[in-house]
C-alpha cells in the first residue's frame, strides 16, 4: 500500500536522524506528509537523510545537534524556535561499544549515554508537550528505548540509561495524557547499526522470525504509533519490535 497522507500538514523533529533507525522513521514520516526536522551530532549524514527526503518529495530541514553535553536539549530547542510541532521522535543514543561492560565502561561513556537518552529526552519530552498543551495540539512524543532496559547484558551504561528512559515515557504520559498528549516507546531487538555488531553474536535459532531486524522494520510501527487514526487509544507502552527474540535466552555475550 502507498502513502495515504497521513501526516499532511504536521511538524516533527526526530534525533538521531543521520542513520539507521532515526533516519527510517524520518523518512516515513515524510513520505505521509510530514515536515521533518532532522536532528543529529553528524552533520554530513544527516544532510545525507536530508537530500533523500527531499529528493523523494518530502519536507525536512536538518540541525545539527549535540545532546551529548549538559546544554544539548537547550540547544536543540533553541534551533527549533517556534516551530509548531506535533511530533517528537527521539532516537538519538551514543554508539555504543560492546567491549564497554560493567568492569570496563568509562564515566564520560556513562554521562554521555545518560546525557543523551535521559537528560535530553526528559528536557526535550517535558518542553516539547508542555508547547504542545499550551497550543491545544494532541500531540505525540515517541522513543526509541531497547529491549536492555528490563533485561541486564553487560553494557551498564546503556541498559541503565534505556531504563531510565523507559520510567520517562511513563512519567511523561501519565502528566501530559489529560492534555491528549500520547507518549509511548519502541524497543528494537537486533538491529545492526549504532556500534551493535550483530556478526560478533551467534543469533541461529535464536530469532523467531529467522532474520536480523532492519531500521525500515521499525518506520511502520513507529508510525503506528504516532497516528492518532491507528493508535488513539495508547499511551505510556513500549512495543516490542524484535521478531521474537525475546522469546530466547539470547543475551549472553560472546567473551563469555
Amino acid at each position: 500500500m502507498g502513502p495515504i497522507g497521513l501526516f499532511s500538514g504536521q511538524c516533527a523533529l526526530v534525533t538521531g536522524s543521520a542513520s539507521n533507525i532515526g533516519r527510517a522513521i524520518a523518512e516515513a514520516l515524510a513520505v505521509e506528509g510530514a515536515n521533518v526536522l532532522l536532528a543529529d551530532v553528524d552533520g554530513e549524514r544527516n544532510a545525507a537523510t536530508l537530500a533523500a527526503i527531499t529528493a523523494g518529495g518530502g519536507k525536512a530541514e536538518a540541525i545539527t545537534s549535540d545532546l551529548s553535553t549538559t546544554d544539548g536539549w537547550r540547544n536543540l530547542l533553541a534551533k527549533v524556535g517556534d516551530a509548531p510541532l506535533d511530533m517528537f521522535v527521539h532516537s538519538a543514543c551514543p554508539p555504543r561499544k560492546e567491549v564497554d561492560d560493567a568492569a570496563a565502561v568509562s564515566e564520560a561513556t556513562w554521562d554521555a549515554f545518560q546525557n543523551v537518552n535521559v537528560r535530553a529526552g526528559y528536557f526535550l519530552g517535558r518542553e516539547i508537550a508542555g508547547a504542545m498543551q499550551a497550543r491545544g495540539t494532541k500531540g505525540r512524543l515517541l522513543f526509541i528505548t531497547s529491549l536492555h532496559a528490563e533485561t541486564p547484558r553487560n553494557l551498564p551504561h546503556y541498559s541503565a540509561a534505556k531504563a531510565g528512559q523507559t520510567m520517562v515515557v511513563r512519567e511523561l504520559a501519565r502528566h501530559f495524557g489529560p492534555a491528549g498528549i500520547r507518549v509511548n516507546a519502541i524497543a528494537p531487538g537486533a538491529i545492526p547499526g549504532g556500534g551493535f555488531n550483530a556478526a560478533a553474536y551467534d543469533f541461529d535459532g535464536k530469532i523467531a522470525l529467522g532474520r536480523l531486524g532492519a531500521a525500515a522494520d521499525l518506520a511502520g510501527p513507529a508510525l503506528a504509533l504516532l497516528s492518532d487514526r491507528f493508535a488513539g487509544y495508547v499511551t505510556g507502552t513500549t512495543l516490542v519490535v524484535d521478531g521474537g527474540i525475546d522469546l530466547f535466552n539470547w543475551i549472553k555475550p560472546p567473551w563469555g
